[in-house]
C-alpha cells in the first residue's frame, strides 16, 4: 500500500519527467528551422533543398511514429522513450560536424527515426501510470512542454547562431538536450502497472485491422486531412519568412529572426484555451475560428510594413494551435475503440503535411516569391476550412 502523499509525489515526477521528454523532443526537431536561409548560403542549396533538413526529420518521424507504438508494446515503453532520446541527442551533436549537405540531411533523416519512440507512447505511458484525478494536469505539462521546446529550440538556436555561428550553436542545444534526457530518466520512477513494461507479443492483424477502420471513417478521415493541412501550413510559412525578414529591405540578424519564434507563447495560450473554444462553439466551431485566424493570418503576410507580417505570424501561429489542439481532441472524441490507433494517424498526417507541403513551398518561393508562397499555402488552409464545413455536417457535434 502506498499513502496518498506517496502518490501525489510520484505523479509529479511523471509529470516533469514528461515536460523534459517533450522539451528535448521538439526543440531536437525544430532546431533547425531559423538555419534554413545559412544552409542555402553555406552548402549553395535552393530554399526548397535547405528546407529537407526540417522536412526529411518530420517525415521519418510520421512513419516512426507508427511503428514505434508496437516496439514499445515488445520492449516497454520507458526504455523505448529513453533510448529515443538518446539517439536522437547523439544525431544533433554529430550535425555541426557535416562538411556535406547529403551527410548533413542523412543524419536529420536518422534523428526523425529515432524521435518517432517519444510521441507515440508518451501519452500511453501517461494514461497508465498517472491517477485519474491528475492526468488532465499531466498531460497539459506534457504538452506545453512540446511547445515550449519547439519555441525554444528554434529561439536559442537562432540566438546563439547570431553569436557563435550554427555549429557551435546545434551542440550547446544538443548539450542541453542531454541533459533533459538524464534528468528525464532519474526524475521517472518505475512502473507500476502496464505501461513501462515489455509485452512479449502484439498481434499486427490487429492493429492493421485498427488503423483500416479509423481510415473508413469519413469524419475522422476528414480530421486526418485537416492534421496534414494546418501543420503544412504553419511550417511551410515558418521555413521561408526568414529568408524574406532576412533580405532588403528588413535584413534582420539571425538572432531577431530566431526571436520571431517568441509568438509561439500567444499558440500556448490558444492551445489552452482550445477547451472553451469547444464548450462555446462545438468541435466544428472551435476548429473553424482556428482556420479563419491563420487563414487572415497568412494573407496579412502579405503586407509591406514590418508589424503587419508579425501581426499576421501572431495570427498564423494562433490559429494553427487553435485549431489542432480543437482537431487533436476530436480525433479522440470520434474514435470509439483503438484511440491510440486513431491518433497516430491523425500525428502520420500531420508530420507528412510539414515535410511535404514544407518543402513543396520552396519550390513557389523559388519561383514566384513571398507572394507565389502565400497563393500556395492559401489554397491548402482553403481546403482545410472546406474540410471543417463538411466535418460539422457529417457529426453535428455537440459543445461538451
Amino acid at each position: 500500500m502506498t499513502s496518498q502523499a506517496d502518490d501525489i509525489g510520484r505523479a509529479r515526477r511523471i509529470s516533469l519527467a514528461f515536460f523534459l521528454a517533450g522539451f528535448a523532443t521538439f526543440s531536437l526537431l525544430y532546431c533547425v528551422q531559423p538555419l534554413l536561409p545559412l544552409f542555402s548560403s553555406e552548402f549553395g542549396v535552393t530554399p526548397s533543398a535547405s528546407s529537407f533538413a526540417l522536412s526529411f526529420t518530420t517525415f521519418a518521424l510520421a512513419f516512426a511514429i507508427i511503428g514505434a507504438a508496437p516496439v514499445a508494446e515488445r520492449f516497454g515503453r520507458r526504455p523505448v522513450i529513453g533510448a529515443s532520446l538518446c539517439l536522437a541527442v547523439l544525431c544533433t551533436l554529430l550535425v555541426p560536424l557535416c562538411r556535406s549537405w547529403g551527410l548533413l540531411v542523412g543524419l536529420r533523416l536518422a534523428e526523425g527515426v529515432a524521435l518517432g519512440g517519444v510521441p507515440a507512447v508518451a501519452m500511453a505511458y501517461l494514461a497508465e501510470e498517472t491517477p485519474p484525478a491528475r492526468l488532465a494536469a499531466a498531460m497539459g505539462l506534457y504538452i506545453a512542454g512540446n511547445a515550449f521546446g519547439g519555441m525554444m529550440g528554434r529561439v536559442l538556436t537562432g540566438f546563439l547562431t547570431g553569436l557563435f555561428g550554427w555549429r557551435l550553436a546545434l551542440a550547446g542545444l544538443g548539450g542541453l538536450d542531454m541533459v533533459a534526457t538524464v534528468g528525464f530518466w532519474l526524475l521517472l520512477p518505475p512502473p507500476r502497472h502496464g505501461a513501462g513494461m515489455a509485452r512479449p507479443r502484439f498481434s499486427a492483424a490487429e492493429n492493421l485491422r485498427a488503423w483500416g477502420q479509423h481510415l473508413r471513417h469519413p469524419a475522422l478521415a476528414l480530421l486526418f486531412f485537416e492534421g496534414f493541412a494546418v501543420m503544412g501550413v504553419f511550417v511551410t510559412s515558418y521555413n521561408y519568412i526568414g529568408y524574406r525578414l532576412g533580405a532588403a529591405p528588413y535584413s534582420l540578424s539571425q538572432s531577431v529572426l530566431g526571436a520571431l519564434f517568441l509568438v509561439y507563447a500567444f499558440g500556448m495560450v490558444a492551445s489552452g484555451m482550445a477547451g472553451r473554444a469547444v464548450r462555446w462553439l462545438g468541435y466544428g466551431g472551435g476548429l473553424f475560428a482556428g482556420l479563419v485566424l491563420q487563414f487572415g493570418g497568412i494573407v496579412l503576410t502579405l503586407g509591406g510594413a514590418l508589424w503587419v507580417i508579425m501581426l499576421g505570424i501572431t495570427l498564423l501561429t494562433i490559429g494553427f494551435f487553435l485549431a489542432h489542439a480543437v482537431a487533436s481532441g476530436w480525433v479522440g472524441h470520434l474514435a470509439s475503440v483503438a484511440k491510440g490507433h486513431a491518433s497516430s494517424l491523425y500525428l502520420l498526417a500531420y508530420y507528412i503535411g510539414s515535410s511535404v507541403v514544407g518543402s513543396s513551398g520552396g519550390l513557389f518561393y523559388h519561383q514566384f516569391g513571398w507572394r507565389g508562397l502565400v497563393g500556395f499555402v492559401l489554397v491548402i488552409s482553403g481546403a482545410g476550412l472546406a474540410a471543417a464545413l463538411g466535418l460539422a455536417r457529417l457529426t453535428r457535434a455537440p459543445a461538451t
